[in-house]
């Protein structure tokens, strides 16, 4: 239907749903094509609303900058805080102040400068709540949507004292409009401020100079993907009201176990505030993971254990430093690309109401959203203020509350610029100059939905990757799935055919088998289909290319079911976590693979606030996963003592001395090095040898790095296999330091065998050998 004839049919509605004591005028009603639903009689249409609000106290000029809600000495040393807004199409400003009770005062910001609405409001100090509200035209046709009965969440808000419900009258079109084809033209005046969260003025004085940075360089990094509310919730170490909330993770409980385990920097599941999707809370669930965004400044206050009224902000500082003072990085995976506002029919909190046009991609029918993400809407960082918005947020984190990187969620859709991703968009240029954020650690999750958006391998020097590639092909290799182990090669030698270029590095790769989206490791060996039923999608969400093996049973074993299965599972797990730590590149680990948690075959939990989604301790005190989890502190121990196994530069596989020994080779059953034929012909074994003798680069002093040298044999086939040795000069003698097909490594003997010699390696298993001498 054309947006003419959607105009017709809807001033015809209008006339046959209103209020016989509120008429409305429908030929007016139609604003550029926008309606507007019935309002109170007395209330003029375009007026400034006063109907829920008290006059305001004087506003100063105040300034333009810092964006945001700033407390300070003003004029003559007054107390107060400085409001300041972007809106670029705005014809009125209104902060709107709200006391203990939820009386609303509104104070009008007259001052417009380089399209930033400012004031001075005397009198108001840190705790205080507040809003805008955003005058305009309804004109959802031509991209404008402003509606001033929205009270409106400050984009830079440094605390949010509420939590998002989705009752009808926070959107900004009525909802549950009959043709719901034209719903999002028909503006809803009904006020939303006491359905909606409200910013908190907070007052910043932390220099941070207590605090000391790790800085662990990007080669010697081992990241823990993990959600902070789940981290917490079931551990037993930690008391109660505490579990939950930052001030849970950094409890000695929760430190303890991350450094026993050895990780060096935790990877946080968005901490930024964030609402729950409509569809959600209609069937009674929650957005549990949090990639639903509507505060970049604010941490989530439903994560804190001391108060919403700007406390969060103190007890996410605190837990930043009970991390750095166990040497811990913490890193924020964020999400920049969409907000919870969805589409066009999606709630207006924020972003929206202030300038719908300036903040998001539209098609060319400006009533729609361009969706490169999936969540209905993406925004337009190609454009000044928001690049300002998304960069003052960056080093807001980095500078005011100690976080020390960052992983970008769907990073491709920032990184294009009119349609295209493009390596020299805005973004990627003002982040690569910046000096605060080129120095901390960027993780780009590098894709989206939108056409062209598969950028792995892509992203320029300062920026590592998610891999998928070696996530899916050491998934392939382990379920017997591989035609040949050209790509495995690859992926454990640090993924050169995707980052030697321009000089990237090894650590370019992130490398990770799980990650919160998909099954769990456990769930990896159990489960050869999704079961998300809980998430009442019927079955349409998470994805079915799993590229999983259940080892012959799906799910957990029935009572009296062979116990085989059970001990096949754990070694794929051993095998799983040892492959991702014995390979060049950054390793990534999600929390509670390393003790065997399980969703029950969830594939999806981003809606599980409950024990699908939340670690599961209990798990240590069965003796078989906790052999698991000193399998993988023992992986990461080997790790960081042997720089061989955390290279700062690509090997090159040619020959380093005159003896021919080679800084890489590839190995088959048999002995011999492999040949191409080799790498093209079906193969369940695939052995690498590492030289320690010639690794690139010098240490802090300058001397030449040497290491000892290994030999990792990879055998993926269900019965064990001969294999041969390297002689001179890979080696004289070899001393076997790790076994896969053992249940427990501290009961393997430690044996030696000699260059030359044949050695059994078990079905199903990877051996590490260690040069002797």
């Amino acid at each position: 239907m054309s947006s003419a004839a959607e105009q017709e049919e809807a001033v015809e509605a209008v006339g046959n749903v209103v209020d016989a004591a509120n008429p409305v005028d429908t030929e007016s009603a139609v604003r550029g094509g926008g309606l507007t639903a019935p309002v109170p009689n007395g209330q003029v249409r375009g007026q400034i609303l006063r109907t829920s609000g008290r006059p305001g106290p004087p506003v100063w000029p105040g300034s333009s900058h810092p964006l945001g809600a700033r407390f300070h000495q003003g004029p003559d040393g007054t107390a107060g805080t400085n409001f300041a807004l972007w809106a670029q199409g705005a014809e009125a400003v209104e902060v709107c102040l709200f006391d203990g009770s939820g009386a609303e005062t509104r104070c009008a910001l007259t001052e417009l400068t380089h399209e930033i609405w400012h004031g001075f409001v005397p009198g108001v100090r840190p705790g205080q709540r507040y809003g805008f509200r955003v005058h305009g035209r309804w004109d959802p046709w031509t991209g404008a949507r402003y509606n001033p009965s929205k009270l409106l969440l400050d984009p830079y808000a440094r605390a949010v004292d509420g939590e998002f419900g989705l009752p009808p009258e926070v959107y900004g079109h009525v909802r549950d409009w009959p043709q719901q084809y034209i719903a999002d033209t028909v503006r809803d005046d009904r006020d939303s401020a006491p359905s909606v969260p409200k910013g908190v003025v907070v007052h910043d004085d932390d220099d941070w100079a207590d605090d000391v940075r790790p800085k662990t360089p990007w080669a010697d990094s081992v990241i823990y993907e993990l959600h902070v509310r789940g981290f917490t919730m079931r551990h037993p170490g930690i008391p109660a009201e505490l579990r939950g909330t930052y001030a849970g993770l950094a409890h000695p409980a929760a430190v303890e176990h991350l450094v026993k385990l050895g990780v060096t920097a935790v990877e946080l599941l968005p901490v930024h505030q964030f609402a729950h999707e409509d569809h959600l809370l209609r069937r009674g669930l929650r957005n549990y993971w949090g990639y639903n965004s509507v505060g970049y400044f604010a941490p989530h206050a439903g994560y804190s254990s001391s108060g919403t009224a700007g406390q969060q902000v103190g007890e996410f500082k605190r837990m930043v430093r009970a991390l750095h003072a166990a040497g811990i990085e913490v890193i924020l995976d964020v999400v920049y690309n969409h907000t919870a506002e969805a589409g066009e029919l999606g709630p207006t909190l924020s972003l929206r109401g202030i300038d719908n046009r300036g903040y998001y991609r539209l098609q060319s029918d400006q009533r729609r959203y361009a969706d490169y993400t999936g969540c209905g809407n993406t925004l337009h960082a190609g454009r000044p203020h928001v690049l300002r918005l998304i960069t003052d947020s960056l080093r807001y984190w980095v500078t005011e509350m100690g976080v020390d990187g960052f992983r970008f969620d769907l990073a491709a859709a920032l990184a294009r610029s009119m349609h295209d991703v493009d390596m020299l968009s805005p973004f990627l240029a003002v982040i690569a100059q910046d000096p605060v954020l080129r120095r901390v650690k960027l993780i780009a999750e590098p894709w989206d939905v939108g056409a062209g958006g598969y950028q792995v391998g892509a992203f320029p020097p300062l920026w590592t990757e998610w891999n998928d590639r070696y996530r899916d092909a050491v998934r392939d290799f382990w379920r017997g799935a591989l035609p040949d182990v050209r790509d495995l090669g690859y992926r454990l030698s640090g993924s050169s055919d995707l980052y030697a270029w321009g000089g990237r590095r090894p650590y370019a790769s992130v490398n990770f088998v799980t990650a919160h989206d998909g099954f769990t490791l456990r769930d990896l060996v159990s489960y050869e289909r999704k079961h998300n039923e809980a998430n009442g999608e019927a079955g349409r969400d998470g994805t079915n290319d799993n590229r999983s093996w259940n080892c012959g049973v799906e799910g957990d074993p029935p009572e009296g079911t062979d116990a085989r299965i059970a001990a096949l599972r754990r070694r794929q797990l051993r095998n799983l976590l040892t492959t991702l730590l014995l390979s060049t590149g950054v390793p990534m680990l999600v929390a509670g693979d390393e003790f065997g948690r399980t969703q029950g075959g969830n594939n999806n939990a981003y809606c599980q606030d409950n024990e699908t989604g939340w670690v599961d301790w209990s798990l240590l005190e069965d003796p078989a996963w906790r052999e698991l989890f000193a399998l993988t502190a023992r992986l990461i121990s080997l790790r960081q003592a042997h720089p061989v196994l955390r290279r700062r530069a690509f090997f090159s596989g040619r020959p380093q001395g005159v003896d021919g020994l080679r800084d890489l080779a590839w190995f088959t059953p048999a002995g011999a090095e492999m040949t191409e034929r080799d790498w093209y012909a079906p193969a369940a074994a695939l052995g690498m040898y590492l030289s320690g003798r010639d690794i690139p680069g010098r240490d802090e002093r300058g001397r030449q790095v040497t290491d000892d040298s290994f030999l990792a044999l990879l055998h993926t086939g269900d019965r064990p296999v001969p294999w041969v040795l390297p002689g001179p000069p890979w080696a004289e003698v070899y001393e076997l330091v790790l076994d896969t097909s053992r249940e427990a490594q501290s009961e393997a003997p430690l044996t030696r065998h000699r260059g030359g010699e044949t050695l059994t390696v078990p079905a199903r298993s990877v051996l590490l050998l260690r040069v002797a001498g």
